[in-house]
């Protein structure tokens, strides 16, 4: 596993800049790479990017992961081939915090929204983690199928919007907006649960159901998630109707609290 420093920049839009010795390398999402310096080299590698072993199998394997979880194929390897050191940036997709995290700190497992990963230490497996329960499949957003990565170098994940990050004591509970769960640990129990009361999911623009993550472990999570900042843009665009979040009346919420006047 490569050991990597880096350095985070902004606020509102980041970015994160690696630190490369010669010999060293970063993989990237396929479209972060903001720039890198001389002696860097850019490599598309067929599969997830860590280390190479187990022949075509495993990186058929690497490969078949990324594209379950709705991913490219294909993984961009940034390895420092010069002199000294030599440094490689990676940009947020969209407002929010890059997050970094030690996987060797967590127990070499973190679970993830699919579309979160921006980069990690050349070694750090992408793998895939399938929810145990039908329900939590069906309903929570992210379907059967989070992203698991494993290892235990630097992983940098993105958070829409203003981060929380908490740890959560055994038993404790906390009930989530399904788009709003960032990451958690593998000891975190993570369900759905329905909203409980018709009219509420109705009239109150949350949706039929939520998120319920219980401890003990550690969880992060987003204020904008991607999909609630994509509806908003295209409802305000033209032709747009403006609807309340997750509400199943959709345009008749606009006629009742007089915003289609």
């Amino acid at each position: 596993m490569d050991v990597v420093d880096y350095e985070i920049f902004g606020t509102d839009m980041q970015y994160v800049e690696v630190e490369l010795d010669p010999g060293e390398a970063a993989v990237g999402e396929a479209g972060a790479m903001m720039y890198m310096q001389a002696g860097i080299e850019m490599d598309t590698v067929f599969g997830d990017g860590s280390a190479d072993q187990g022949g075509l199998f495993g990186k058929l394997l690497g490969a078949g992961k990324r594209l379950v979880t709705g991913e490219s194929l294909f993984t961009t390897v940034f390895h420092h081939e010069g002199r000294g050191k030599a440094r490689v940036a990676f940009a947020a997709p969209y407002p929010g915090r890059i997050v970094p995290i030690d996987l060797a700190s967590l127990g070499g497992t973190l679970i993830c929204q699919k579309d979160s990963f921006v980069c990690a230490a050349k070694g750090v497996s992408l793998g895939i983690a399938l929810q145990r329960r039908l329900g939590t499949g069906f309903f929570g957003g992210e379907g059967f199928i989070m992203q698991k990565l494993e290892g235990d170098g630097m992983a940098f994940v993105h958070a829409g919007g203003t981060l929380l990050e908490r740890d959560l004591a055994a038993g404790e509970l906390l009930r989530v907006d399904t788009g709003c769960v960032v990451a958690y640990t593998p000891s975190v129990d993570f369900d759905i649960q329905y909203v409980g009361k018709l009219k509420s999911a109705i009239f109150g623009g949350e949706g039929l159901f939520f998120a319920t993550l219980r401890g003990p472990g550690r969880i992060w999570l987003q204020s904008l998630p991607l999909s609630r900042l994509a509806g908003r843009i295209v409802n305000s665009g033209p032709g747009g109707a403006r609807r309340g979040e997750g509400s199943i009346l959709g345009g008749i919420g606009d006629l009742l609290d007089g915003d289609n006047g």
